[in-house]
């Protein structure tokens, strides 16, 4: 199934273009869960939540028990320490998102830009991942994709369980011809060729796409990146459209 969301939910732009006029922030991903069936969750990145405000979020989505987080991963780990003896930082970041329960859904990993290719630390950090949650790495430095490297680095992925992210414009878009690396698909769409929104053209383009993993048998999450003038919520509703009965549908 095809799970398509946005990354993040929570932006004054959005009233009255999303949200309405007077809608409190407090009720906003309630208003949210009852017309998308996940989000991605990233204000984690930068300051970690601690549990009992992930249950706080549980407790938001209670009329919507399907509802998926997908968790973006604190910065402390990928671009202060930069995967460097994560141990602590893992544990204090699965702890407080398994407040979530059973609606916690993948963990986002983006990488920094500027920071060259480093398999070993990568392969260390991907070993202290706990196995049972789902992971999906964000590379934003070329290096990390460059042919001499890219054959590793999907050995460290595929072993493990975890997804390279497709990432669609943003300062590194994932090129199409890359192999597929995991059990599962994670596609940020972060704006379209010619300005922030996707065309029809492109949203088509990736409507088969995703549909094509989906008939696989693997899992696709999707999440549009592209909040201003709330392109995200537009270009989703219409994938969504696009993808039809292999969407997941809020419920």
């Amino acid at each position: 199934m095809i799970w398509i969301g946005t990354s993040g939910w929570v932006y004054p732009h959005w009233m009255e273009r999303f949200y309405p006029k007077k809608l409190p922030e407090r009720a906003q991903l309630a208003y949210y869960a009852q017309r998308f069936p996940t989000v991605e969750f990233n204000r984690s990145f930068y300051r970690l939540p601690t549990r009992e405000q992930f249950a706080a979020l549980y407790q938001q989505t209670e009329d919507h028990p399907d509802f998926v987080f997908a968790v973006k991963g604190s910065r402390y780990l990928t671009h202060m320490k930069k995967l460097n003896d994560p141990a602590e930082g893992i544990q204090r970041l699965i702890t407080a998102a398994e407040g979530l329960q059973e609606r916690l859904g993948p963990f986002l990993y983006q990488l920094p830009p500027r920071w060259h290719v480093n398999l070993e630390r990568l392969a260390d950090f991907v070993r202290q991942l706990p196995s049972h949650h789902r992971a999906a790495f964000e590379f934003r430095d070329p290096s990390w994709l460059q042919s001499e490297h890219f054959p590793r680095l999907a050995q460290i992925l595929h072993d493990a369980g975890f997804a390279l992210v497709q990432s669609v414009g943003g300062s590194l878009p994932t090129p199409l011809d890359l192999p597929v690396v995991g059990p599962f698909t994670y596609v940020r769409f972060h704006h379209g060729a010619h300005g922030i929104g996707l065309s029809e053209e492109e949203l088509t383009f990736w409507a088969r796409r995703l549909k094509d993993a989906s008939k696989q048998g693997r899992d696709v999450y999707a999440y549009f990146n592209n909040d201003p003038d709330a392109y995200a919520i537009y270009n989703a509703l219409r994938l969504r459209e696009l993808v039809g009965s292999q969407a997941v549908q809020p419920g």
